[in-house]
């Protein structure tokens, strides 16, 4: 069993299940057959998964401190939508609006949402959330990762494959109501499923500090 303290990944099993059938009726009207979905304004979401609740005291003692949602993003992998996707690092926050700081940088638009990259050193200090909306087993792309990579900081891409060779990889299944918790760094994969059913998971990024330089999170 993985622990966040020791391989950046731990799970908590049915965390979610009683928020669950709100978190799906507030996310009720996004279209079915997109993979991934960036995520703001939708008005129900931060009172089940924001400041005060079960959910984001998750982050909040993996962090230390009281703590924020600042991303948040519906997978939807489906037989319609089944993709795969190679080792990597999450190395972008969303910010309302643009700012020129030392250490940020480049910037990008992604579904109309303005995306930095930090430095690296910020996102050791976020978690990230995935909440399992439908169970995940070894049939339907369960997220890989490499556990202890996120100790590795900021990983070149020709690198990648050793340090995933010298952490090791972890499946991470789960049941509906599960939610499993990572350092935002970590090393992870996905492969295609093998036999497509729906598989949605609400991913959230947590943060316990405000931005430099009058940046400000964007938030969900």
């Amino acid at each position: 069993m993985m622990t966040f303290e020791r391989d950046g990944a731990q799970l908590f099993a049915s965390a979610a299940n009683a928020v669950l059938p709100r978190i799906e009726a507030a996310l009720g009207a996004l279209a079915p057959d997109r993979a991934g979905s960036r995520l703001h304004g939708i008005s129900a979401l931060p009172a089940l998964v924001g400041t005060g609740t079960r959910i984001c005291a998750i982050a909040a003692e993996a962090l230390g401190r009281p703590s924020r949602p600042v991303r948040a993003i519906l997978f939807d992998k489906t037989a319609a939508t089944n993709w795969s996707l190679g080792w990597h690092q999450d190395r972008t926050i969303v910010v309302a609006e643009r700012r020129d700081v030392d250490g940020f940088g480049p910037w990008t638009i992604k579904a109309g949402l303005l995306h930095v990259a930090p430095p690296f050193d910020l996102l050791t200090r976020m978690v990230t959330l995935r909440l399992h909306l439908d169970p995940v087993g070894a049939d339907n792309a369960p997220l890989m990762i490499a556990p202890g990579s996120h100790r590795f900081g900021r990983v070149a891409e020709p690198l990648i494959d050793g340090i995933v060779a010298a952490c090791g990889v972890a499946t991470c299944h789960a049941e509906r109501g599960d939610v499993w918790l990572y350092a935002t760094p970590i090393l992870h994969a996905s492969n295609a499923a093998l036999a497509p059913s729906r598989r949605r998971v609400l991913q959230i990024d947590y943060a316990a500090e405000a931005l430099p330089g009058g940046l400000e999170w964007l938030g969900i």
